[in-house]
């Protein structure tokens, strides 16, 4: 009898199988507990584990690693064995630290300000070859290409242009004016850490060009990283993309992150038929050295260099470099070379001083057709902070110095008596306080104060209040102004491709803003492992002295003068990420804005800028195939377009349009992963709906264009819609549908 009862309860045991995965790889030696009784295991390398001998029943399981967390998973046994699969997250995904809201390291959900914060996981999703490309899948940030020829852009941020947002490296302004889209360009991939994204004003900190927001790109740290990574990519249309890393000891000195990004792509294709290549072609090398030092009582001192090349044209398909610079066959022709230094020396000194500093070099030699633009500009940085704790008080303040030298061969630096270069030194002092009054609330002021010798006194002040509401719910409100000091030359394309006159129509003042922001975030974790994480913003921007070049009065000049009114930005912002516990993740943004200008009583709204936006992402791993699939998309709803003249035949406002793209990422172990897919599913181009995307194409040089007395042009035969050569009207790349496929690699 003992031995039939002993049989029957064997027949009856049953097993609980599974495996755990952390980011679709296997997490392996995770401990799985069932809780409430004896029985447990540890996964093995594969991430399996196996419980046995477990009667039918209900049963909650623990399973927990060291630097994620713990999740619990209920399981119903009844006559067959269980299989689950177990996703765990990162602590610090749930609970990020970031930098750039308030100068120092706090965690996301403490700091006052707002930080959206996005990993190289996140980027992964849709592979690129730069930042200026990656940044397409963050909701309200869209890269804007500026021209049909050369795709040289800038970054909107919550509809406000380029010229408002501050890059940082490494909490660094080395890429400005001039060098925004070549400074986003061949920061290789593997060196990136995170990016951190502020929306609104942050000159109280950062001072000029902190006016819409801030994107500050963050490099590993050396001593964390792994000692190799490799990231290559080829896509349809030739393109060729390598990332590599290398991590090295320098003796007992220090250690050092050695990343190298290569592009290339010199295929011309020129799909919509107006000859001109529909895609810039590159040639482009980077190559990004960190140190970081050992020093006693573990005091930071980073230092970093870049060198950046790129030979970039575009033009008529049968171009060549004997043209450069003739009015023969129309070509952009762009040479770059910048260097860049950047770092960071804790002083050996009580009280926690820290020195930062920076300097970039820029020079760039281009021509547009048969006009030249030769320019040089070199951006100086320091400064001193000082890191306080007084009782409730955390005290930031600091000393700044911004050092901008800017040459060219334009109008921008010339006088009656010959060239002038600009050059200018801008002081700057600034100090911040956070006044926590309890666990739940507490006020941030700030206050900023520059000083340039061609604007005067500059003021900046800053608030921004938080109150913990619940350990995950955090309401945020953040008040404060912003500043520009302008140098239009560098930052407009349309004013250097020599297609219209520029014309100055007064002394140009610095920019002000003010802006308030009401931030909500709210995440919910529950044990059974799904992770849900919602923010939501409304914001108001008010501009005085904004400068808005004017394409309407005139086809052929762009004017440039201090707004005679105002400027507003209203908005709203929700961005959704939901994690399920068997591995599904959906994420989505969306935002609804209005901006607009006034300008001596009319009300517009400014080309390029649309009224809704909306990014998505679908991520799932089959974990018996070892596949990963990534579905990504946006969505932008219309622009006004920048026509060349009333009788221009082009849309004068875009459609609503949308890029998606699959990739499917197999696997194969912790070190190898095999990649590809599709980018723009639906083959969406602007010149679908169009006559044609470039002005008078078939006459870039405007050899038969004719104009009357008073310089107007005329509609003639050859030129019935009287236009000029001009590439300005684009909003969306001119990519269409293509494949891609590649390799990365990881050794720690």
């Amino acid at each position: 009898m003992i031995i039939f009862l002993l049989v029957l309860c064997q027949l009856q045991a049953q097993r609980i199988k599974g495996e755990v995965h952390a980011d679709g790889s296997v997490l392996p030696f995770a401990n799985i507990a069932v809780r409430g009784t004896a029985y447990g295991a540890v996964a093995n390398d594969e991430g399996i584990f196996e419980i046995r001998d477990l009667l039918p029943g209900k049963y909650q399981l623990e399973i927990s690693y060291t630097g994620f967390v713990t999740v619990y998973r209920k399981v119903v046994l009844s006559e067959k064995d269980v299989f689950i699969k177990v996703e765990l997250l990162p602590d610090d995904e749930l609970d990020e630290v970031v930098v750039s809201g308030t100068l120092k390291p706090v965690s996301r959900m403490e700091t006052p300000v707002p930080v959206e914060v996005y990993k190289p996981a996140f980027f992964q999703k849709n592979p690129s070859s730069n930042v200026f490309e990656a940044l397409q899948q963050v909701n309200g940030v869209r890269p804007q290409i500026n021209c049909n020829v050369c795709n040289t852009g800038d970054i909107h941020i919550n509809g406000l242009e380029g010229p408002y947002t501050m890059v940082l490296i490494d909490g660094m302004p080395i890429v400005s004016g001039l060098s925004t889209v070549y400074g986003l360009s061949g920061i290789p991939n593997s060196l990136i850490e995170r990016v951190e994204i502020v929306k609104g004003p942050a000159s109280s900190l950062y001072g000029s060009e902190a006016v819409g927001g801030l994107i500050n790109i963050i490099t590993k740290d050396p001593e964390l990283s792994g000692t190799f990574t490799a990231d290559s990519y080829l896509t349809g249309y030739g393109a060729y993309n390598l990332d590599l890393g290398f991590k090295m000891s320098v003796g007992e000195i220090a250690t050092t992150l050695l990343g190298v990004n290569y592009f290339n792509y010199d295929h011309p294709v020129d799909n919509n038929q107006d000859n001109f290549t529909d895609v810039t072609l590159q040639h482009r090398i980077s190559v990004f050295d960190k140190f970081s030092f050992r020093r006693p009582e573990n005091r930071v001192f980073r230092l970093a260099g870049r060198f950046f090349y790129e030979d970039r044209w575009g033009g008529e398909m049968q171009w060549t470099s004997e043209y450069r610079g003739g009015d023969e066959v129309y070509g952009e022709s762009i040479y770059t070379k910048r260097w860049e230094v950047l770092g960071e020396y804790q002083l050996p000194v009580d009280p926690d001083l820290m020195f930062t500093f920076s300097y970039t070099d820029h020079d760039q030699n281009s021509w547009y057709g048969n006009t030249p633009f030769m320019a040089v500009q070199r951006i100086g940085f320091a400064r001193l902070t000082w890191d306080q704790e007084l009782g409730s008080h955390s005290l930031l303040s600091g000393i700044s110095g911004r050092y901008n030298f800017y040459d060219d061969n334009t109008p921008a630096t010339e006088n009656a008596h010959g060239n002038l270069p600009d050059e200018v030194m801008i002081p700057g002092v600034f100090v911040q306080d956070e006044w926590r009054f309890d666990e739940k609330r507490s006020l941030l002021t700030g206050f900023r104060y520059d000083y340039d010798k061609r604007h005067g006194n500059i003021f900046t002040p800053r608030l921004a209040f938080k109150w913990k509401l619940t350990d995950t719910d955090i309401l945020r409100l953040n008040a404060g102004t912003g500043f520009r000091v302008v140098n239009l030359f560098t930052e407009d394309h349309a004013a250097l491709t020599g297609a219209r006159e520029v014309v100055i129509e007064e002394s140009l003042k610095p920019e002000r803003s003010w802006n308030i922001n009401l931030n909500y975030l709210k995440k919910v974790y529950s044990g059974s492992g799904n992770y849900l994480e919602m923010e939501m913003s409304a914001w108001y921007t008010y501009f005085n002295n904004i400068i808005l070049p004017d394409y309407d009065t005139d086809p052929d000049q762009i004017l440039y003068r201090n707004l005679d009114g105002y400027a507003t930005t209203t908005g709203f912002s929700v961005n959704l990420d939901y994690h399920l516990a068997n591995g599904l993740k959906f994420s989505f943004g969306g935002t609804l804005m209005d901006v607009k200008k006034n300008d001596g009583g009319e009300t517009i709204r400014p080309v390029l800028t649309e009224r809704f936006s909306s990014t998505w992402g679908i991520s799932y791993t089959i974990i018996p195939w070892n596949l990963k699939i990534d579905y990504t998309g946006n969505l932008y709803g219309p622009m006004r377009l920048p026509l060349a003249g009333d009788l221009d035949p082009r849309n004068p406002d875009s459609p609503v349009w949308s890029i998606q793209n699959i990739q499917f990422t197999y696997i194969r172990s912790k070190k190898f992963e095999f990649y590809g897919g599709v980018k723009n599913l639906l083959d969406w181009t602007p010149d679908k709906g169009n006559p044609f995307l470039i002005a008078r194409a078939e006459d870039p040089f405007d050899k038969n264009v004719e104009y009357d007395n008073d310089g107007n042009v005329m509609s003639t035969p050859d030129n019935p819609y009287a236009l000029t050569f001009d590439p300005s009207y684009v909003y969306a790349p001119n990519q269409g549908v293509r494949v891609f496929a590649g390799l990365r690699c990881f050794i720690d």
